[in-house]
């Protein structure tokens, strides 16, 4: 196992590609733009302009075949951004071209970035079979993992929200006032430990070690949110937002399963202290 595919070498895609190459692994990936494709050749990374949203049934023969050296891969690490939030409608449709992309291909390991967006905002632990389609866009997040679960050695990663560099959350309540659900759990995983858990899961493939079709990545530590923002806007030179009394269900995600099964560590367990690896 020596050739691993990226698809989407963005905030995550990008330094885990890096870390891949580091490694050893001969590492191709893709950028949307000409541009992007030639950040990837100064890293050592062989680049394949991909943009699905300008793949169709006309471009769909030739892209599959221009592209077809990036997915004659060991391991195929499918990395797109749902943009849901943002309201973006055509993420189904872009997990639809990009299989269609594959066409056919087999992988020793195929890993597909989700996120814990499909679980349903109640008063509980939440482990990996507690996904339900509880809204729309928890509907969608489920069919697009449901496309990727069907294929031969999968498995599929769920991110809790994600911190590292660019990505603070200081600014996210800093200031506010009257804020409700102060005693929410905060669920947040640390850029370095998913780019560590995926390399652990390689690591498990390389030693025939079984792997779970399904894996949480949350740090063990769940502060409230009213403690997490206060602190994190403090640590920004923010004004610390205010929380008011309304309480509001709290699930807590369990990303233990990594830990008992590949004997993964979390290098950042601590959301409070991931402030000072932002």
């Amino acid at each position: 196992m020596n050739k691993v595919a990226i698809v989407g070498c963005g905030w995550f895609g990008l330094p885990l590609a890096q870390q891949l190459v580091k490694d050893g692994l001969l590492v191709a990936g893709t950028k949307r733009t000409q541009q992007g494709c030639d950040e990837l050749v100064q890293q050592g990374i062989t680049p394949f302009e991909l943009d699905l949203s300008q793949v169709n049934e006309q471009t769909i023969e030739h892209d599959t075949t221009r592209l077809a050296p990036l997915f004659d891969a060991d391991v195929l690490i499918a990395n797109i951004p749902p943009g849901l939030r943002r309201g973006e409608s055509h993420y189904l449709t872009h997990i639809q071209r990009l299989k269609q992309l594959i066409n056919g291909h087999e992988y020793k390991r195929v890993i597909f970035i989700s996120t814990t967006g499909v679980y349903p905002p109640t008063d509980k632990d939440m482990f990996e079979t507690d996904a339900t389609a509880y809204d729309d866009k928890s509907a969608v997040l489920l069919e697009a993992e449901s496309h990727f679960a069907a294929m031969q050695n999968s498995c599929i990663i769920r991110f809790s929200g994600l911190i590292g560099p660019k990505r603070h959350p200081g600014k996210f309540f800093g200031g506010r006032q009257d804020i409700a659900g102060g005693n929410v759990a905060v669920n947040l995983v640390h850029l370095d430990d998913c780019i560590e858990a995926i390399r652990t899961i390689l690591q498990a493939t390389e030693k025939g070690t079984e792997v779970a079709s399904i894996y949480n990545l949350a740090a063990p530590n769940h502060p409230s949110r009213a403690d997490f923002y206060q602190a994190a806007a403090v640590h920004l030179g923010l004004d610390a937002p205010q929380f008011n009394h309304q309480v509001l269900p709290s699930k807590t995600i369990i990303g233990n399963l990594i830990c008992q099964q590949l004997g993964f560590n979390y290098i950042h367990p601590d959301p409070v202290k991931m402030l000072d690896a932002c």
